[in-house]
């Protein structure tokens, strides 16, 4: 693993570069841009000027490298500023791309899928592992973990979930769903506008489903028996009365009775049902 050295406040000088001279950051984690937005800041940067310079690093040919701040240069390129406000970092490759991921979480620049995927991006260019990541940007693995997550949501379910401007843990939520119910479940959640928590039980319920309670079982009582074995009697007296010659014996115990019918079929053979119960 690279060894990281996060910028101090001795580490920086404050200089004006041509905003031509500044290269993007190949690690930057911001894709989309709000082009309204975008006017929107480019008029205030032309009304008011830049606020908040733009942080960029010296890279090994000596050029300057954006570590954060790419809106505020659009934006200034947009209102047709040539020259901004740069703080020039000295950090290598890996400590201005952390540094920019820092900034952005700090400032809640990006997306919540921006952030994930720019973490995301760390990882692989650099080799490092989920735990040696949260401990250089200084949050809790469970919490870089949970953010990561995020990623198994395809991309027109993030797009969604943005323009629907859910909630991270809304995201977080979904995550739990099997890939096929996912769709299905984000569009209860944004027809209904579900709060979180409605939408936390909504997945929940959906994830783990109350099982069905099986019928309840009749206990048998003793009036159930004897009520049996009365009618047993009638069936047997129907039996004689119709010609057949049935004939029975009962036998009475504290825990059973014991019902014996025999049907003669011959003077000397004869068919015998026994009912215990």
């Amino acid at each position: 693993m690279a060894t990281l050295n996060i910028p101090q406040f001795t580490d920086k000088k404050l200089v004006t570069l041509n905003v031509n001279d500044i290269m993007p950051n190949p690690l930057g984690t911001r894709k989309n841009f709000d082009e309204y937005e975008l006017m929107i800041l480019a008029e205030s940067i032309k009304q008011n000027g830049l606020i908040q310079p733009i942080t960029v690093r010296k890279n090994s040919l000596g050029m300057y490298e954006l570590i954060s701040g790419e809106r505020r240069l659009k934006a200034c390129k947009m209102a047709g500023i040539g020259k901004v406000s740069c703080i020039v970092q000295r950090a290598d490759k890996l400590s201005g791309a952390v540094y920019g991921v820092l900034e952005n979480l700090q400032h809640s620049s990006l997306t919540i899928f921006e952030e994930a995927a720019g973490i995301k991006r760390l990882m692989d260019v650099f080799g490092m592992s989920q735990c040696e990541i949260a401990a250089q940007l200084g949050i809790a693995p469970a919490t870089l973990s949970n953010k990561l997550r995020l990623l198994r949501l395809s991309e027109s379910q993030q797009n969604r979930i943005v323009l629907a401007d859910l909630s991270e843990r809304h995201a977080k939520a979904l995550v739990r769903l099997p890939e096929d119910e996912r769709d299905a479940a984000l569009d209860v959640i944004i027809s209904k506008q579900l709060a979180l928590n409605e939408a936390e039980d909504y997945i929940a319920k959906s994830v783990s489903p109350e099982p069905q309670k099986a019928p309840p079982v009749r206990k048998t009582s003793v009036n159930d028996v004897k009520l049996f074995a009365n009618s047993l009697n009638k069936i047997v007296n129907t039996m004689v009365r119709s010609g057949f010659p049935a004939k029975t014996e009962k036998i009475e115990t504290d825990s059973y009775i014991e019902y014996t019918v025999r049907i003669s079929k011959t003077e000397t053979d004869a068919s015998q049902l026994k009912i215990i119960m």
